[in-house]
């Protein structure tokens, strides 16, 4: 159990932390530095580089926390609140990624090949969206992974 779990957080931790280093680190930098053009070419760097790793971290996710549930727990009835939540955010979570994923990032992708930087900074405003959206709930997560067990 301990190997499931301790895979479990880190894959949390990278893909909630590397939420929260885009929104609060990357975003403004690169907004105080760059005109619109660099800038979005070096957001579709950064997104090409980091989104398969959190396609990685859903499927980690997924698994960990079904072996932990499924295996250890004895199933949904067994588990407690927080276990419930957990999951039915995690769900919640995974279909934001992939929509913005197959939406908005597939846009931002053919927009920046085109040398379409209004379509472009559209996208971009669209996955900035989904992404506070995601990290607001990743962060509830884990604050629910961490605490749930004392209530």
């Amino acid at each position: 159990m301990v190997f499931w779990i301790g895979l479990h957080i880190l894959a949390a931790t990278l893909w909630v932390g590397g939420m929260m280093f885009v929104h609060l680190a990357l975003r403004p930098t690169l907004t105080e530095v760059l005109e619109p053009p660099q800038r979005l070419a070096v957001w579709l760097g950064v997104l090409n580089r980091f989104f398969p790793r959190v396609w990685w971290s859903i499927l980690l996710l997924h698994v960990s926390g079904m072996w932990v549930l499924l295996g250890v727990m004895g199933g949904m009835a067994q588990a407690r609140l927080h276990v419930h939540l957990m999951l039915g955010i995690a769900w919640v979570m995974t279909g934001i990624f992939a929509y913005l994923y197959f939406g908005p990032f597939q846009k931002l992708r053919t927009a920046v090949a085109q040398q379409d930087w209004p379509t472009g900074g559209a996208q971009m405003g669209r996955l900035r969206t989904w992404v506070t959206t995601n990290l607001v709930l990743g962060t509830l997560v884990m604050v629910i992974g961490a605490t749930g067990r004392y209530w």
